[in-house]
């Protein structure tokens, strides 16, 4: 039986899943936080990239690497890990998440001449957590280190390179290099013209490697595949194709989904993401998601649990009440400074279940028009797959089927990621032209019963679509 490793590099640990190369059967796992400086509780956006390795190292111990023949490596987007001409880390890498590229991102928005030059040249509005939004920020506030850069890698890039001993040639593949903002998915061409128009010179840049190609072998012989991004290697972990659709509920929402082509979305809702098997993963997002069901619980006195157990104890439509879920103002739709809406309030219908149901119906339909913008570009949508704490809650699970229209599956608690690095390593070690099959055990499908439930759901999504159009006349249409 042939082993294969995959590692996931997050912003705050690292997991390591070896599998059965031909059934991708986990066999062993493992995990370690990222060390952190004292004093530091997680809260940096800046990190020395060696806490990486050693965080790796504690999640391989006890022999967890033992027989591998082939490692993948998937690692958190957009981040910037600048070196010197001689290889030389330059400062402490940036991270996906630092706030501080906003007006570095909005400041290249208006350099290109607004938002349709950027979806034209990369298929995507660049925002603050791309690594080109970090670049023009180091251009503005450290402008020596800026200066000193003569080469970028991404997490995932960098953690190649340190297995495979640091060889002359960087690589990285289409899935991670497309959330650059210098790498376009569209043409699948860097774009040094966009670097200098950010760091003010053009930059030595990894090459980009086909979804089987190896990146090379480490000084002991194991393969190491391309690599990838996190939500790359998770869809590849997930075995999502065609008409296969994430919808992930963090505080905000994630929804993407496989396509065979880039969309290019004047509007900028849509970023267009290339994928780790050769196609793309279009993608949009809403600001609010997971938390509006934080924030509606705390305001009953419960938790999540305690607001599904309400949910469920209301009917659908809840009462009456329909919620417009922008907490933190929303990007899809593009409703910025926007507040929460709850309506219908009546004094039969004023009770705590009904607020809980909802919260969730609110969510959830605004999450399936974020659905709707994708289909609007001719993106298949077959079937959802519900990631997150909050798309196991049993009111969620039951509700989603009637809101999407369509079957829901519900993979349970993993580390989709570096499952997903692992069977691309099979697939580089395979050789063939497309990844080995590997079935995802234990996955839930939850089908809506195609009479009443989409009857229910439609009733419900056209209430909540009708109150999104009277207080905000301007998503119309």
């Amino acid at each position: 039986m042939a082993i294969v490793a995959g590692i996931d590099s997050s912003t705050t640990r690292t997991r390591i899943v070896a599998c059965d190369a031909d059934t991708g059967a986990v066999l062993r796992q493992g995990r370690a936080p990222h060390p952190l400086p004292e004093g530091d509780e997680g809260r940096s956006t800046e990190v020395d990239p060696q806490t990486w390795l050693h965080s790796l190292g504690d999640a391989a111990a006890g022999g967890l690497l033992e027989g591998v023949r082939a490692i993948g490596v998937s690692a958190q987007q957009h981040g910037l890990i600048g070196l010197d001409a001689g290889g030389v880390l330059v400062r402490p890498a940036l991270l996906w998440n630092d706030p501080r590229s906003a007006g570095s991102a909005a400041a290249l928005l208006d350099a290109l001449g607004g938002p349709h030059p950027w979806v034209e040249a990369i298929g995507a509005v660049p925002g603050p957590t791309y690594t080109i939004a970090k670049l023009r920020w180091l251009a503005e506030f450290e402008p020596a280190s800026a200066q000193r850069i003569a080469e970028v890698l991404l997490p995932h890039d960098w953690l190649v390179s340190q297995l495979l001993g640091g060889p002359k040639r960087r690589t990285t593949d289409r899935g991670d290099a497309s959330g650059t903002g210098y790498w376009s998915p569209v043409t699948g061409e860097y774009r040094q013209d966009l670097v200098k128009l950010a760091l003010g010179h053009e930059l030595g840049v990894p090459h980009v490697l086909g979804p089987a190609e190896p990146a090379g072998h480490t000084p002991e012989g194991l393969l190491i595949s391309a690599g990838t991004g996190e939500n790359m290697a998770a869809s590849l972990g997930l075995g999502l194709g065609l008409g296969d659709a994430v919808v992930s509920l963090g505080g905000n929402g994630t929804i993407f989904a496989v396509h065979d082509r880039a969309v290019v979305d004047p509007s900028g809702l849509v970023s267009s993401f290339a994928d780790a098997t050769g196609r793309h993963l279009p993608m949009v997002a809403t600001l609010n998601a997971a938390q509006v069901l934080r924030s509606t619980a705390a305001l009953l006195g419960t938790d999540l649990a305690g607001l599904s157990e309400l949910a469920l104890q209301s009917s659908p439509g809840a009462y009456g009440m329909v919620f417009l879920p922008y907490l933190d103002g929303e990007r899809t739709p593009k409703l910025p400074h926007a507040a929460g809406t709850l309506t219908g309030l009546r004094a039969e219908s004023m009770a705590p279940q009904h607020v809980a149901r909802a919260a969730v119906e609110g969510m959830l339909c605004n999450l399936a028009e974020a659905l709707d913008v994708l289909r609007g570009h001719g993106v298949a949508v077959n079937r959802v797959f519900l990631l997150g704490t909050a798309g196991r809650l049993p009111a969620v699970r039951e509700i989603a089927p009637q809101l999407f229209g369509l079957p829901v599956a519900v993979p349970p608690p993993g580390d989709h990621a570096a499952r997903g690095a692992a069977r691309q390593a099979a697939w580089a070690l395979a050789g063939t032209p497309e990844p080995p099959h590997w079935e995802l055990p234990d996955l839930t499908v939850l089908a809506p019963d195609q009479e009443h439930d989409l009857a229910v759901g439609s009733a419900v999504r056209q209430q909540f679509a009708a109150l999104r159009e009277q207080y905000h006349p301007e998503t119309a249409g």
